[in-house]
């Protein structure tokens, strides 16, 4: 449903850029418009990648490695399941990741 509703919204803004027009007669309008416009497709390009971890989630699921961390082979508790649908790691360890992550980038 999650996938499917993203979807929507995809073609609801496929649908308005096809209609709408950049062509403000005011230059302060136009990049007000581009503006948003840019707000919107980077919100979309982010829900591209939503839809990849949605289906990875899916064949997690059809393998039965659904709830269960791929650092760890913990299972992940269903609050945080409930919570983010996609995740793949405990909270620990994603926790960890994180930490490492933003070691590496500071280095």
């Amino acid at each position: 449903d999650w996938k499917e509703a993203i979807l929507r919204e995809a073609q609801g803004t496929l649908a308005q850029l096809q209609t709408d027009s950049l062509r403000e007669p005011d230059v302060t309008d136009r990049a007000s418009s581009e503006t948003d416009w840019s707000i919107e497709l980077r919100t979309r390009d982010r829900q591209r990648k939503l839809i990849a971890k949605i289906d990875a989630a899916l064949r997690r699921i059809e393998e039965g490695e659904y709830g269960y961390c791929e650092v760890t082979g913990e299972p992940i508790s269903l609050a945080r399941l409930e919570a983010r649908p996609i995740a793949t790691m405990t909270v620990e360890a994603q926790e960890r990741h994180e930490r490492n992550e933003k070691v590496s980038r500071d280095e």
